[in-house]
């Protein structure tokens, strides 16, 4: 702004006094608009800028009260952005100068003036006018953008609430049970929207489904792209097609429909009810643990890699023989990957001694107890989303 001409409004209703004023502030390099009533100046004022109004309070001839110019300030106040104004009379008293700097006028000059000390007081209210008006515009944009900070937050909270009701409803409002087994499962949202999924489908009486995914990346789109995961499962599973099978032709499905920086980590299992026979295909995902009856236990692994990176893949069936006792731990890594105050994570190592301490623990009661551990570790921060499921053989 310094460096642009200094634009100064002059109102007064003599001519010779227009004339004057302006020829004294174009030899200093001024820029001058005159008016001569009211109106015009209300008229200018509030279609073009000025970085100061030079103006006279008296404009009728009858009268030198000051009282026009007095309610010509009260009318200029009501105007957002106005220049910085600097009054002149003829017929100055302390009252009215008093009145005229309650209506917010910065200086006032008494007629006949004098030059150097017009132009000193002008020059002065330039500047200060100047970093006034800087300073309003300053605050207006800061006001401006903290609305627009406030604007994107409360999107970011209407997504996050979009997402959080797609994903509860993608998670079962209720798991099938079958005799001998127990089946349970839980999830700890995080504060941002992740894409973590479990579900456990019931083909037919001796025939269980059993999944859990999660897709990379965070938001509505994540949410969105695992609710589609799962219409893709619920509408292609079943008893006749291998879990190796549907991986393969769950992976066309997501190569095509997402773009190269999506994937998504799914495990797909068959649970043979009678047999105790579980065969599955892991595909990228955290490998379950297979804790057995007597404390060893086993990783399920096989399969191939993640969901949606490459348009084929097949994927190998792995199987485990269950026995009595024997419990299946499905997990995402928002449970591993909680992490304490220092950075460190929870572990996949903690998370199976935690599965070895409980072993004896219900099904139902055991991801609450990972889940407190896990929480505890953390400090309750989740980063990401945590999701289990347990499956168990009952002994008796």
């Amino acid at each position: 702004m310094d460096t642009m001409p200094i634009r100064i409004l002059i109102a007064d209703d003599q001519p010779d006094v227009l004339n004057a004023l302006r020829l004294l502030l174009k030899g200093h390099g001024y820029e001058t608009e005159a008016v001569a009533s009211p109106a015009e100046l209300l008229g200018a004022v509030s279609s073009r800028e000025f970085d100061l109004l030079l103006m006279d309070l008296n404009y009728a001839r009858d009268t030198t009260s000051g009282r026009e110019g007095l309610d010509l300030l009260g009318q200029l106040k009501k105007i957002e952005d106005a220049p910085a104004i600097v009054v002149m009379t003829g017929w100055a008293t302390v009252g009215l100068a008093v009145e005229a700097m309650q209506y917010g006028v910065a200086d006032f000059v008494e007629k006949p003036w004098t030059n150097s000390r017009l132009l000193e007081i002008l020059q002065k209210q330039v500047v200060l006018g100047r970093e006034h008006r800087a300073s309003r515009r300053r605050a207006a944009q800061e006001n401006l953008d903290h609305q627009e900070i406030a604007h994107q937050f409360h999107q970011q909270e209407r997504e996050v609430a979009e997402g959080r009701a797609i994903q509860q409803g993608l998670l079962p409002k209720t798991i099938p049970q079958r005799a001998g087994y127990e089946i349970a499962g839980a999830w700890q949202p995080a504060q941002s929207v992740g894409g973590d999924y479990y579900d456990v489908l019931a083909f037919d009486d001796a025939t269980l489904g059993l999944c859990i995914a999660d897709v990379a990346g965070k938001g509505l789109p994540a949410a969105l792209l695992m609710s589609n995961l799962q219409a893709a499962v619920r509408g292609l599973a079943g008893p006749s097609l291998s879990p190796g099978g549907l991986c393969a032709r769950l992976n066309s499905l997501v190569y095509q429909n997402t773009g190269t920086d999506r994937f998504i980590t799914f495990f797909y299992a068959h649970l043979d009810t009678p047999a105790g026979l579980l065969r599955y295909t892991n595909a990228g995902h955290n490998a379950p643990i297979l804790l057995r009856r007597d404390g060893s236990h086993e990783r399920l692994q096989a399969g191939g890699g993640v969901l949606g990176v490459f348009p084929h893949q097949e994927f190998s069936t792995g199987s485990a023989q269950l026995a009595p006792g024997d419990r299946v731990l499905f997990f995402t890594d928002g449970v591993t990957e909680s992490c304490d105050p220092t950075g460190e994570e929870f572990g996949e190592a903690r998370l199976l001694d935690l599965l070895q301490e409980h072993q004896a623990a219900a099904a139902s009661a055991l991801p609450e107890k990972i889940l407190t551990a896990a929480g505890k570790f953390s400090r309750g921060h989740w980063h990401d989303d945590a999701t289990l499921l347990v499956l168990a053989v009952r002994e008796d």
